[in-house]
């Protein structure tokens, strides 16, 4: 099986092309954690479309989209945005921490079947009663590591993945405890090269991302363009070490458009930029065109893929995004 499962169905994983693994589209979060703040909003469909049309006109062909149940995910509006722009959409199960669950969904509540059941329902059926179903697991723990909570729900991915060969990608709060996350997955029967740990480039450690590089996880440098969080040329500098040490092909790249003032359309870096701007200063720094194209094509194509052997991933044929 090559198969990655999008919003429309299942496609072969070399039809993906350039994929950012760590998007936001469509949001609506209910967390007390936003404030009131209008920026974290991105309800506006007509704002997205024009947003993938930017991404798609630069080479773009993939999006995976973690907004989960406490962000407001909308699994019909993300097929309609595939439908309608020709970009391959990825949608997310899961949860993200406390500090974004609390307020909007009571996770402390459910027990881990309860858990197991809704991710698997989302996996293999749809989300929220709609047929869209989601391609990825989306996981995370608070700054300094996983909480009880967040614990249970990182063991209930982990046996969603089990039954489902589903991947994960997990948020960290700043960067912190990656290896904490991968313990805890790999503690209860997750492979760990179908994990991407995110948000690592808040917080350039080698030492520690070349570990999770090592235990075969992928690093997750999503950020990318964010200069208040790192500088970009120390996130070149990282990822040419990363290739000249033979770990380039653990490497994920995104954006983590996940406010408005991120977008093009509201004066932000928008969808372009890991594509017509960061490609092209890593190639300028030393990279091979052919390394920096695997980036964003062959590493996601690879960890975006379904793999469990036993798996039947369902009636549903390779789909062809475009159609209206």
């Amino acid at each position: 099986m090559n198969r990655v499962r999008t919003v429309l169905g299942d496609v072969e994983a070399e039809s993906l092309g350039a994929a950012y693994c760590h998007e936001h589209l469509l949001t609506r979060p209910a967390g007390t954690w936003t404030g009131g703040d209008r920026d974290l909003f991105l309800d506006d469909e007509r704002t997205a479309l024009a947003e993938l049309g930017v991404f798609r006109d630069v080479g773009g062909g993939a999006i995976v989209e973690v907004s989960t149940e406490e962000l407001g995910r909308d699994p019909d509006g993300l097929r309609r945005l595939s439908e309608r722009s020709g970009v391959h959409v990825v949608a997310a199960t899961g949860h993200i921490c406390e500090m974004y669950w609390r307020g909007a969904v009571d996770v402390g509540a459910r027990g881990e079947d309860e858990l197991v059941e809704r991710f698997v329902r989302d996996l293999t059926e749809g989300i929220d009663g709609t047929g869209v179903r989601a391609g990825v697991i989306k996981v995370g723990s608070s700054e300094g590591g996983p909480n009880p909570t967040e614990h249970r729900v990182m063991r209930a991915a982990a046996a969603a993945h089990r039954s489902t060969g589903a991947p994960i990608t997990t948020h960290t709060t700043a960067g912190t405890a990656p290896l904490q996350q991968l313990d805890v997955l790999e503690a209860a029967g997750v492979a760990l090269d179908r994990v991407c740990v995110g948000h690592l480039d808040r917080r350039l450690d080698w030492d520690e991302h070349a570990e999770v590089a090592n235990r075969g996880a992928f690093v997750g440098y999503d950020c990318v363009g964010k200069e208040r969080y790192q500088p970009d040329a120390e996130r070149v500098r990282l990822i040419l070490r990363f290739v000249e040490a033979g770990l380039g092909s653990r490497i994920l790249l995104a954006g983590d458009m996940a406010r408005r003032s991120y977008l093009r359309s509201w004066g932000g870096p928008g969808y372009a930029f890991i594509l017509g701007s960061f490609l092209p200063r890593l190639v300028s720094a030393g990279l091979s065109e052919a390394a920096a194209r695997a980036l964003v094509v062959d590493n996601p194509a690879r960890f975006l893929v379904w793999r469990a052997p036993e798996l039947d991933l369902g009636a549903a044929d390779p789909v062809s995004v475009g159609r209206s």
